[in-house]
């Protein structure tokens, strides 16, 4: 009984941590604008490149990442069984935001920050949790010049490691985290057939 609770008291702290909106914060304290009024209207890092500048969206994906990264990093150090569990609640907070009207980001950089403590901490092995899906992301976008395919092919991959080396608990964990990803870029995966997705300038 007091595990579960431990649990659901890191899960909570974990969504509280991924709900911090970054790119909502930079935008209003810095720039005076919300980014969900431009663009594609979500809290990403991409988003925040296109409406703030790519430094700022740089910043935005690694501030992102750490949400996770950093709530799983101090679950480990009080209660490692509920790392896992952080992170995946880190993941919700960031799509879906309590401090901001729930309307969140794609949580494409914060399930990294989570692959990387899911490496770190709980399977002890960050090439195969984390470096690999990386590789397939900037393979994909090499080749397809699309942040979106990338992301979603990436998180596939990992999904498909974490079946082969993870224990089923973090399986399942990254398998519905994809899925959430995959849902969020319902509209990407249109224009994708359409061939109307957003290139990545930098790559032409």
């Amino acid at each position: 009984m007091l595990r579960f609770l431990g649990i659901v008291l890191w899960s909570i702290i974990g969504y509280l941590f991924g709900s911090v909106p970054w790119a909502l914060v930079i935008g209003k304290v810095f720039f005076h604008k919300d980014v969900r009024q431009y663009g594609s209207h979500n809290l990403g890092g991409t988003n925040a490149g296109r409406v703030l500048g790519k430094p700022i969206g740089a910043l935005v994906i690694v501030l992102d990442a750490l949400k996770a990264f950093v709530a799983m990093a101090i679950a480990n150090k009080i209660m490692p069984d509920a790392a896992i569990y952080t992170g995946f609640f880190a993941i919700i907070g960031h799509c879906f935001p309590v401090f901001a009207q729930f309307r969140g980001g794609k949580g494409v950089a914060s399930t990294f920050g989570y692959l990387l403590g899911i490496g770190l901490f709980v399977i002890k092995d960050p090439v195969f949790a984390f470096v690999y899906p990386v590789l397939v992301f900037f393979l994909v976008l090499g080749l397809s010049r699309m942040v979106s395919l990338s992301s979603m092919i990436a998180l596939v991959a990992a999904s498909v490691i974490m079946f082969l080396i993870a224990p089923k608990s973090v399986f399942v964990c990254t398998l519905l985290i994809t899925l959430l990803v995959i849902v969020r870029h319902i509209n990407n995966i249109q224009r994708i057939i359409q061939g109307r997705e957003s290139k990545v300038s930098f790559l032409k």
